[in-house]
């Protein structure tokens, strides 16, 4: 039972040495805990916080409507299992040429036997990346930068869900720090190359989880207390919040990198992994016997993911999602986030305050 594509949670890591383990606001003194200064014309953009919904908006999408995806080239965090490997079987199927990502090299050449396997048309390859870790991410980074291949879709779908207390390498709260800081610094690492395409487009993957979820900037590491489904919730809100601020921050560039969002429903895959522990476990045991009757299938749940990333029609800042009762199965329409998705100056705090904790700027 779970809603989005998962690396499983490993055991707790220390921070790596020199690396500061409080991220507290008091520490972060330079950075503010709202946005700075007024609030700009530009940060404004008439499509946020959401577009018009026109009948191509609220037609629901099947893999019976992905266009032809020839010449171009994806690349999906976390696609060994789960969503992210449905999403890069989808694309590949249609033409797409996909490059998954994996903690695991075991689990990564599964993931290719797999897809090759299937009726794909498209060209399949993986690499290894641990968004737990921004040296990995760096790592991954230039060995995208290195090549001339294109990168015309960035789909940031790894993740972790309500897992126990931990840290990343860097010392962040592991949900936050997985979940989001490492997309934050990928997707920076990379936006130049995504840029040069002439439809590049960022696809953040968030739940309907965001909806429980809070930005606490005064203690974003949940070192004060800790809560895993606060702090998944947190890392769901912020995946919208940056998806949000990003296509401000290209408009004013002016560059035509589109960024959307996109949450899978209630789906059967992996993600739960992270909740196998304890009484908790023995609880999401006992519910699992009852998924069918309010989950879909890890391929049905990667549908508002693929809308995301192909929909010529998509417009800057569509979240996408099941339409069914409570979004938590159906087809792929546009839906909407809660209220505080589309909060300008929470937005801009959070992207100063990853920006400052990662140490990667765009």
């Amino acid at each position: 039972m779970s809603e989005s594509d998962a690396a499983p949670a490993g055991p707790c890591r220390r921070p790596t040495s020199g690396v500061e383990s409080s991220f507290s606001a008091s520490r972060l003194g330079a950075v503010p805990r709202r946005g700075t200064g007024d609030v700009e014309k530009d940060d404004v953009t008439p499509a946020l916080p959401c577009t018009a919904m026109t009948k191509k908006h609220t037609d629901g999408w099947s893999a019976a409507d992905i266009p032809d995806q020839a010449g171009r080239r994806f690349v999906i965090t976390g696609g060994n299992s789960g969503i992210g490997l449905e999403a890069a079987r989808m694309l590949a199927r249609a033409g797409g040429d996909v490059l998954i990502t994996s903690r695991s090299a075991e689990k990564g050449a599964a993931a290719i036997d797999d897809l090759r396997s299937s009726d794909i048309v498209g060209s399949v390859d993986v690499a290894e990346l641990d968004l737990a870790d921004l040296a990995s991410v760096r790592a991954f980074a230039e060995s995208q930068l290195a090549g001339d291949a294109p990168i015309d879709v960035l789909i940031n779908n790894a993740g972790v869900m309500a897992t126990p207390y931990s840290r990343t390498v860097d010392g962040f709260e592991l949900q936050f720090g997985t979940n989001h800081l490492g997309h934050f610094a990928l997707t920076g690492l990379l936006i130049e190359r995504i840029a040069q395409s002439e439809a590049g487009r960022v696809v953040n993957v968030s739940s309907i989880a965001h909806r429980q979820g809070a930005i606490d900037f005064d203690d974003l590491m949940s070192e004060r207390k800790y809560s895993r489904f606060k702090a998944y919730g947190q890392s769901k809100l912020a995946n919208l919040l940056f998806t949000m601020e990003l296509h401000r921050r290209r408009h004013r560039r002016g560059d035509e990198v589109l960024s959307v969002a996109c949450h899978p429903g209630m789906s059967a895959t992996n993600l739960s992994t992270g909740m196998s522990d304890g009484i908790l476990g023995k609880v999401i045991g006992i519910t699992k016997r009852f998924e069918p009757t309010y989950t879909q299938s890890a391929a049905d749940g990667a549908l508002p993911t693929v809308r995301a990333a192909c929909d010529p029609d998509a417009k800057p800042g569509d979240y996408f999602g099941p339409d069914g009762f409570g979004e938590l199965r159906g087809k792929a329409v546009v839906v909407k986030a809660k209220p505080k998705a589309y909060d300008v100056h929470d937005a801009r705090a959070l992207w100063e305050r990853s920006v400052a904790l990662t140490g990667i700027d765009y």
